[in-house]
């Protein structure tokens, strides 16, 4: 383990993109039970799953019969389902999406949690029903958990930017929509979404905001497909003349085509410090956006009396 957290390993989208796929739509599926059940807050942060110890998993999730959780364990690549009262039913990993979905829902039933879901897979092209899902069937234990402990340390990481905003703050959280972690903090400002929005925007933009994330690559906005996994950075609504201010490292530029501060996750491997590269990526992307759109910052940001050491020590 200690060697796992000491390096940061390489994730080219090409070399795990079968499990990447994969391991996505295991997500959506356990990400929509929730979604089915728990109740609407800002900006969909109900629906986000959570780093565990073992995986990723779901909040507490609310059900008629009795309250229930789901854990994605990726050391034994199954997943736990634990109801109220200390009943838990597993579901291996490995098999084909609609294998997956129809043993989850099998095991839901026999703990008379009954889910009905939408079954059609969000953001990406060409989704498939999770029912009749049988090209997405690629699942490499090892592949998944290598990325599960990228996860880990980027976690900790935006969780330490994260702690330095006294101002309204998203969790850190896994959205397994667009598969990535993400952070988001809040001026206190309402604005308003883009023109012709979906659902999902609509509801996503409804305060100006200062996002930052980490994503493994792979088909992106407007068909756009990116080979290796970046951190991201961007403010909405977006001042004008942010994409020229200055900001770092030197190897962070603003790309046009996302519309949002990029930083190659290889850039992040490579450095001497990984971690103050990716603080110093977040602090100064978000400055960018901040200063242009006059965010109260005197009291939005604070200093905690605790700085989490540990975490420099070990990055």
């Amino acid at each position: 383990m200690t060697s796992q957290r000491q390096r940061w390993a390489a994730l080219p989208v090409t070399d795990w993109e079968p499990t990447y796929d994969t391991l996505h739509m295991y997500t959506q599926i356990i990400g929509k039970i929730s979604l089915a059940l728990r109740p609407m807050t800002n900006h969909w942060w109900q629906v986000a799953l959570e780093l565990s110890a073992r995986g990723l998993r779901t909040a507490a999730i609310p059900h008629p019969a009795r309250t229930f959780e789901m854990d994605l364990d990726l050391i034994d690549h199954v997943l736990h389902i634990d109801a109220e009262g200390g009943q838990r039913r597993t579901v291996a990993l490995g098999g084909s999406v609609r294998d997956f979905y129809t043993d989850t829902m099998a095991a839901l039933d026999d703990l008379g949690l009954h889910v009905p879901i939408w079954t059609i897979p969000v953001e990406v092209p060409d989704p498939i029903p999770f029912d009749q899902d049988t090209v997405h069937s690629t699942y490499d234990p090892a592949q998944a958990e290598r990325y599960w402990h990228v996860l880990c340390q980027v976690e900790g990481i935006f969780d330490e930017f994260r702690a330095l905003f006294a101002g309204k703050a998203s969790p850190v959280q896994f959205y397994w929509g667009s598969f990535d972690l993400a952070t988001t903090r809040y001026s206190g400002r309402p604005t308003e979404p883009p023109p012709d929005a979906d659902t999902i925007t609509r509801f996503t933009y409804t305060a100006e905001q200062s996002s930052l994330g980490f994503w493994p690559g792979g088909t992106w906005v407007n068909g756009m497909r990116v080979d290796q996994p970046v951190f991201y950075s961007y403010t909405y609504p977006e001042p004008p003349g942010v994409r020229d201010q200055p900001i770092s490292p030197p190897s962070a530029s603003f790309d046009a085509g996302l519309g949002e501060f990029v930083l190659s996750y290889d850039e992040v491997r490579r450095a001497d410090n990984p971690r103050q590269t990716i603080l110093d990526f977040a602090q100064t992307t978000y400055e960018a956006g901040a200063r242009l759109q006059h965010w109260p910052r005197d009291v939005l940001e604070w200093t905690p009396p605790t700085p989490p050491s540990y975490r420099r020590a070990t990055s």
